[in-house]
């Protein structure tokens, strides 16, 4: 493929939208030294990161779809990996904190689930 030129409103986009991404997902990174305690800092990076990947997906799509030949859709697929895979890993990684904060018996939110003790009252 060849260098050309791209239009100066092209170029300012998807400059804007690479530097806001930037920006966003250095946000997240404070949030990892601002927090205090694992349970506070796992959301800044998870919700923060995610933004910033959207934000460079649409950088890559508007630039790779004005240069190429049509609609360039393979950044949407990583995006849409991470906004997938984020969240799960996020809730296993709280859940297991959770569990092992429990068993050193931490101050944490009581557990919500139902024993087998509370099963046998109920009949």
């Amino acid at each position: 493929m060849t260098p050309q030129a791209l239009p100066l409103w092209l170029d300012i986009a998807v400059s804007v939208l690479v530097l806001a991404g930037a920006a966003i997902a250095f946000l997240g990174s404070l949030g990892l030294l601002r927090l205090k305690t694992y349970f506070e800092r796992v959301h800044a990076p998870a919700i923060i990161a995610t933004l910033g990947c959207w934000c460079i997906m649409h950088a890559t799509l508007v630039y790779f779809s004005a240069v190429g030949d049509g609609l360039a859709l393979h950044a949407l697929l990583i995006a849409l990996f991470v906004a997938v895979t984020v969240p799960v890993t996020n809730i296993f990684l709280m859940r297991a904190a959770l569990f092992r904060a429990r068993r050193t018996g931490e101050n944490v939110p009581p557990n919500l689930s139902r024993t087998t003790d509370d099963h046998v009252r109920d009949f």
